[in-house]
């Protein structure tokens, strides 16, 4: 196939995989707020959608992040058909678990999902050499804290408003969060662009370096590479991923609006310093774990545990699915070019 067709079919690609991440994201942004009843489903998907594109748009950090997985001195060094191999392995495997897990209802990290299949295809085009192990073991490492700052973030967040507000009238409460849950919508919407967004971003910057053989272009990403990148997460949001959003919004725990606001504010503040920190984190794990810290606060048992065990073993089961399917993918591709 020629190199030219290659990388166009990596960008068609790319754009596939930010629209099946927003399609099982969408979930992350908007779940609280509809389980809540603070935002109709066609108000939230709308609002997400646009907030999901304007932070896509803002900020490179995590694309960097992501396009220095695998070296870019080794891909450039590679037959640009080995390099591509790689990319393309990597976006099917997204695509493919992200639109199996979206029928299944479960919300799983599309971030987790693209880097293990990057690293798994990097390794098997090239050898263990060809993966930058320190930013991985940074992204590995966020795979625990971040969820688990989520948890706690909306554990005391609940536990603050609860104290604050012990006096005002539920009917009041009410009116007010389910206002407020506009902005805390739009927040984690936004920072959800920003952090997931990033993805096509490094994907089609990677190609193109692969394409032009200049590590620069890093330095000065192409303003349509942000565009049609924020394009896709956001015509994916709009689509909606119905069957995670009634996972994470009804199923885990029942959410009044003071519930869905403190949900999304701790969760979108974990995202964003995550993002301006340039590292790619699971929006999934952040707001399903925020939205477990929420119910905790009323009950233990207010929580259902026995969904919540099974999103957390598709969180698990990630990285050795991805893992297999980066690595299959890429051996048929090797094989198939």
């Amino acid at each position: 196939m020629p190199e030219l067709a290659l990388l166009v079919l990596v960008i068609a690609a790319a754009i596939g995989f930010g629209v099946v991440n927003g399609f099982n994201d969408a979930a992350n942004s908007v779940a609280a707020s509809i389980g809540s009843r603070a935002l109709s489903p066609r108000n939230a998907i709308i609002l997400a959608a646009f907030c999901n594109f304007a932070g896509a748009a803002m900020g490179t950090a995590v694309a960097i992040t992501i396009g220095g997985i695998v070296s870019r001195e080794t891909m450039l060094s590679l037959p640009a058909i080995d390099a591509y191999l790689i990319l393309i392995a990597a976006e099917a495997t997204v695509i493919v678990w992200g639109t199996i897990a979206t029928r299944l209802g479960l919300p799983v990290s599309i971030s987790h999902s693209f880097v293990t299949g990057l690293a798994a295809a990097g390794v098997v085009v090239v050898g263990w050499e060809a993966v930058i192990w320190g930013v991985l073991g940074r992204i590995g490492a966020s795979v625990v804290i971040a969820p688990t700052l989520g948890f706690i973030g909306g554990f005391v967040l609940m536990v603050v408003l609860l104290w604050v507000f012990r006096r005002s009238a539920p009917a009041r409460m009410r009116v007010a969060f389910s206002r407020l849950q506009w902005l805390t919508t739009a927040f984690l919407a936004y920072s959800h662009g920003k952090n997931d967004g990033q993805m096509p971003i490094a994907v089609i910057t990677t190609a193109l370096m692969i394409h032009t053989g200049q590590v620069g272009i890093w330095d000065d990403i192409p303003w349509w590479v942000i565009i049609v990148s924020a394009l896709a997460i956001s015509s994916g949001i709009a689509m909606g991923g119905w069957r995670v959003i009634r996972t994470v919004g009804m199923k885990i725990t029942a959410l009044q609006p003071i519930h869905g606001f403190a949900t999304q504010a701790s969760a979108a503040t974990v995202i964003e310093i995550a993002s301006r920190l340039g590292i790619p984190v699971s929006t999934t794990h952040c707001a399903t774990a925020a939205t477990m810290g929420v119910g905790a606060t009323k009950r233990l048992s207010a929580v259902r545990w026995g969904v919540t065990r099974n999103i957390v073993l598709a969180w698990v089961l990630t990285f050795p699915i991805c893992g297999a399917l980066g690595w299959i993918i890429a051996s048929l591709l090797k094989i198939a070019f």
